[in-house]
């Protein structure tokens, strides 16, 4: 007879081991998922999670997708680790596209190098703008902003919505809602010539390893930590926990609307009313999944890249419908707080009494 007992201290290896198991549970669940509706569930997962990593042509793709999420959940794991809970990462993703892209089409027809600098000025500026707003609500009337934050991301989508299709409509487009496409000067540079790794990639690195040095190596990053797992002591120690939301939910807001502009003038190269992929939501996975640590996020982010590319593998060869990537994802996240329990509990036979 086996019985759950609390560990004396939690478990480091399990710490990091549970994302692990966590990845393992969810490819043996989807399997038995899309078995049982009719599906060739083997190779599903294998499409899903093993196909973008082992075939290098698919690396590029997950490097693209990869960069977003890891900038996007870096800025969401800090705040997470002031217990600061930003969900609206989605609509600051888009407010920063949108910010950028009003700079783009204001300087369409300037060159210069200043231009793309000015755009990612922009994005970072729009995304901190639309995480201001929970903020304030946050620090000044106590609003829950989860609530906020989220509701705030559908106001930022039909705003995106109403200009593709009003006011920065491409008037040589066909009457296509989408705006123009962005000049060379207003697009990021790839990082080899001919390649889709474009200079964002390196960039998300950068900013992770930014990160790790800020919350492992400043005072700043100390106070995030005490903010979060001990309030009291936080204000004893003369740390602002008003400061701190403010910091952190404007770090997050201006990392989204980074990756935002990034999208926008990489992959993208205008805005349309597809722009909302759900970077934003899909973050918050990876921050869990990397530890809520800037270099374990890194791991998280190329993670759930490969599960984007590998949906996009398994709708042509499995004929697994769209949906399949999301909830794949929804089940990583639901077997990593299932795992979470080994952290704290252990399973030990159970003696007999004699």
């Amino acid at each position: 007879m086996l019985e759950w007992r609390r560990r004396r201290e939690p478990s480091m290896a399990m710490l990091w081991l549970s994302p692990l198991i966590a990845i393992g549970l969810t490819m043996l669940a989807g399997m038995l998922v899309f078995t049982a509706m009719g599906y060739d569930g083997f190779h599903a997962v294998g499409s899903i999670f093993v196909t973008p990593f082992v075939e290098s042509q698919r690396w590029a793709d997950i490097g693209v997708k990869a960069a977003p999420l890891v900038m996007i959940a870096l800025g969401l794991a800090i705040g997470f680790r002031a217990n600061v809970w930003n969900i609206g990462a989605e609509g600051q993703y888009v407010m920063g596209a949108v910010a950028g892209t009003g700079v783009a089409l204001l300087t369409y027809d300037m060159t210069g190098w200043w231009i793309l600098p000015a755009m990612a000025l922009a994005g970072i500026l729009g995304g901190m703008a639309w995480a201001a707003i929970p903020a304030l609500l946050r620090v000044k009337l106590q609003v829950s902003e989860i609530l906020t934050s989220l509701m705030l991301t559908y106001v930022a989508v039909q705003l995106l919505y109403y200009l593709v299709r009003g006011p920065w409509k491409d008037p040589g487009g066909f009457n296509f809602p989408q705006t123009r496409m962005f000049t060379a000067d207003q697009t990021l540079p790839a990082v080899m010539e001919g390649s889709l790794v474009h200079i964002g990639i390196p960039a998300a690195l950068v900013i992770a390893v930014v990160a790790w040095l800020l919350m492992e190596k400043t005072t700043a990053g100390y106070a995030v930590k005490v903010v979060g797992l001990a309030p009291a002591a936080a204000r004893h120690g003369g740390f602002s926990a008003a400061r701190t939301t403010w910091a952190t939910m404007l770090l997050g807001g201006g990392l989204a609307g980074l990756a935002g502009l990034f999208e926008a003038a990489g992959p993208f190269g205008q805005l349309t009313p597809q722009f909302p992929v759900g970077y934003g939501f899909t973050a918050i996975i990876v921050a869990f999944l990397g530890r809520l640590n800037p270099l374990g996020i890194v791991f998280g982010g190329i993670v759930l890249a490969g599960t984007y590319v590998g949906g996009e593998i398994a709708q042509s060869t499995v004929r697994l419908p769209q949906a399949a990537t999301g909830l794949f994802q929804a089940m990583l996240l639901f077997m990593l707080l299932a795992t979470d329990v080994l952290v704290k509990w252990r399973l030990v036979r159970k003696r007999r009494a004699a």
